[in-house]
């Protein structure tokens, strides 16, 4: 059983969240205000944060970037749906996904559960090989997902879930033009309904974890106008 914190001032929103992540199993802690969420996420280690963006005593963006500079645990924001520069900035600020208000139930327990499984899988995966699951090198980087892990020149290079399944989908398919709308539906799921945006942010922390100069990428190539390409 996984636990989710939901941290949300809006009353019935939180209990409908936290109603509907029950019915999926999860164990639910709620809290109504920024500063009571991040004590909650402090004392007890949720697996998942559901994370308002407009919180009375501290800002979701806020509790947003303290989360993440602590833990990696998955971190999931709401946001207006006019809300765009909310939206970008907690995604450079280490959010992992986000929807938009209003939502359905169903997209956000999918969400949730997308995110959950990703984290289990870098926590839990172990050396054992399994089909289709091969190592894939090229150049200095070497990528292994059944140790879900990278390395750059020999040296780890930490990623989250979702950058290494990223590099994982463009590593599998050099020289490939890749729309942002391909590595949504591949690496986001068929579901998501995010905006693209979303790519070219992931992109660049990718870029600053890999490249020599992030500026002057040489593997993760923009295509302008389409999208990206992954040169070995």
């Amino acid at each position: 059983m996984s636990t989710v914190l939901v941290v949300e001032d809006d009353a019935g929103i939180r209990d409908a969240v936290a109603y509907n992540l029950g019915l999926d199993g999860h164990d639910v802690l709620t809290a109504a205000d920024g500063a009571a969420g991040l004590e909650l996420a402090r004392s007890r280690h949720p697996d998942a944060v559901i994370l308002d963006v407009m919180l009375p005593r501290m800002s979701g963006l806020d509790v947003c970037r303290i989360l993440r500079a602590e833990t990696p645990v998955p971190i999931l924001l709401l946001t207006a749906r006019d809300a765009e520069p909310d939206r970008v900035q907690g995604l450079e600020l280490g959010a992992d996904d986000y929807v938009t208000k209003p939502f359905s139930m169903r997209e956000l327990r999918a969400r949730v559960g997308s995110m959950l499984r990703r984290d289990d899988l870098s926590r839990h995966a172990g050396p054992k090989e399994e089909e289709g699951a091969q190592a894939v090198t090229a150049g200095r980087l070497t990528l292994d997902p059944t140790r879900h892990e990278l390395r750059r020149d020999g040296a780890p290079v930490a990623l989250r879930p979702r950058e290494f399944a990223l590099l994982e989908y463009l590593m599998r398919h050099p020289e490939q033009v890749l729309t942002r709308d391909q590595i949504l539906e591949s690496v986001w799921g068929i579901t998501y309904r995010g905006e693209t945006r979303t790519v070219d942010v992931h992109i660049r922390w990718l870029r600053e974890k890999i490249e020599d100069e992030p500026a002057r990428p040489v593997h993760i190539q923009t295509v302008r106008s389409i999208g990206y390409k992954f040169v070995p």
